[in-house]
């Protein structure tokens, strides 16, 4: 093979090589497995069968929105996101249970996430926070079956007025472009692993 075959070939191979996927794309794929795991988890509990059983569902949601709360006051992330404080649901969920006079559980000993978290593994957890809120549009018109709605019981499965689509992409076009070394790429899936297992454990302490 002369030169000028060899550089041919080596641009033609090039110019054809798959371009690497975006980190949210690499997050779903790397979390899948865990994500349906749990979903079915959480359906296997019939929640929305009726008004008891969907209070214990939000007693879970209610702990992970809990426990990642603090990110919503992360300075780096507030950085990168200026609507980062209108985007937590912390309150809305609080009222939910208010509204099924469900009593707020304990608050748990230790926080698992603060306001001094790493940016790269406050990414993965709040992948995992934001990502959850498009499930939730088929969760919302489940609730609408037993009587709920976001202004009683369902606040917080209800969309963004923007619309869930472009709240989710403002979110990952944030998330595929903040620059990370390779270290930081490793915390943010571990971030993001980190709350899903967390919501499991939520999920399996309810029974």
């Amino acid at each position: 093979m002369n030169a000028a075959t060899h550089d041919t070939t080596t641009l033609t191979a090039t110019e054809t090589a798959p371009l690497p996927l975006p980190r949210s794309a690499r997050l779903k794929a790397d979390t899948m497995a865990t994500h349906d795991v749990l979903d079915k988890r959480i359906m296997a509990s019939a929640p929305f069968e009726n008004k008891h059983n969907y209070a214990r569902f939000l007693l879970a949601q209610y702990a992970f929105l809990r426990d990642v709360d603090a990110l919503y006051e992360h300075a780096g992330l507030a950085a990168l996101l200026p609507d980062l404080a209108e985007r937590r649901r912390y309150a809305s969920i609080a009222a939910d249970l208010q509204d099924l006079d469900t009593p707020l559980p304990p608050a748990p000993l230790a926080a698992p996430v603060d306001t001094q978290l790493d940016l790269a593994t406050a990414l993965g957890w709040l992948y995992v926070s934001e990502g959850s809120k498009l499930g939730a549009a088929i969760l919302y018109k489940l609730a609408g079956k037993i009587g709920l709605d976001e202004h009683f019981g369902a606040r917080h499965l209800a969309g963004h007025p923007d619309g869930r689509a472009r709240h989710w992409r403002d979110f990952t076009s944030v998330l595929d472009t903040v620059e990370l070394d390779a270290d930081g790429e490793a915390r943010v899936i571990d971030g993001a692993r980190a709350a899903f297992m967390r919501m499991h454990g939520h999920v399996e302490a309810l029974g």
